[in-house]
């Protein structure tokens, strides 16, 4: 890999390590718990794999370990994943470049940290050619320490049976709060923060997370609203 690419990749591995470090209690209350329900580790190291949604996965060992049906499983994760749809929309100006091949393992490797990271990068700097990279050495930092974390999770299992009940999850929210937060700078963004945090604590008890998609739904509304009526007033 040419020196340059290198430097990308290694500048998006150094930029995630913040959330890395939040992921792996994450992580391995996931492991831990698809071992306290009962699945098979190598059921439980799949769906790290394969799925690669923190949230997701909770949810779908969930489901799998009450005998749900498949489709309901994929139908619900389905739901919860919506709003990487979100995510995608906005990266587009600074993917488009690249082809489909490039742009279907970047998809698949879209996670919440990713997403938090590449962009902000983008926003920050003029986003090169090596963009691509970036976002590589971002990801795949993420997937190898989420697979490391659901093996250390199955095995801290058997040795702690209540580790899912520590509360460790908790790492996340505060590494997202301090990435968020010094980025809110214009009253739309404010505006978006608030309704964000409202919504979210009223629709907390929503089936399958589906209050975390209204929520950002509403809060990106009012934040667009909010932003057009400003642009409009200016140019008047």
């Amino acid at each position: 890999m040419p020196a340059d690419k290198l430097q990308s990749t290694i500048e998006g591995a150094r930029d995630t390590l913040p959330l890395v470090f939040a992921a792996i209690p994450f992580g391995i209350v996931y492991g831990a718990l698809g071992h306290a329900q009962g699945l098979p580790d190598w059921v439980v190291i799949a769906i790290s794999m394969v799925v690669f949604a923190g949230a997701s996965q909770f949810i779908a060992v969930t489901l799998m370990a009450t005998g749900a049906s498949i489709p309901i499983i994929v139908l619900t994760v389905f739901v919860v994943n919506l709003r990487h749809m979100l995510y995608a929309v906005s990266l587009i100006p600074y993917v488009k470049q690249f082809s489909q091949l490039k742009r279907l393992p970047m998809a698949f490797a879209l996670t919440d940290e990713t997403f938090a990271v590449t962009f902000n990068h983008a926003t920050q700097h003029n986003p090169s050619a090596h963009f691509a990279h970036y976002y590589l050495g971002s990801a795949a930092f993420m997937y190898i320490n989420w697979q490391l974390c659901t093996w250390i999770g199955l095995v801290a299992g058997n040795q702690i049976p209540q580790l899912t009940s520590f509360g460790l999850d908790i790492a996340m929210v505060v590494a997202f709060i301090g990435i968020v937060v010094p980025h809110l700078k214009m009253p739309s963004h404010w505006l978006c923060a608030l309704v964000a945090a409202l919504s979210g604590t009223v629709t907390y008890d929503w089936p399958n997370q589906t209050g975390l998609l209204f929520s950002a739904m509403l809060a990106i509304t009012s934040g667009v609203m909010l932003e057009n009526r400003l642009n409009k007033k200016e140019v008047i």
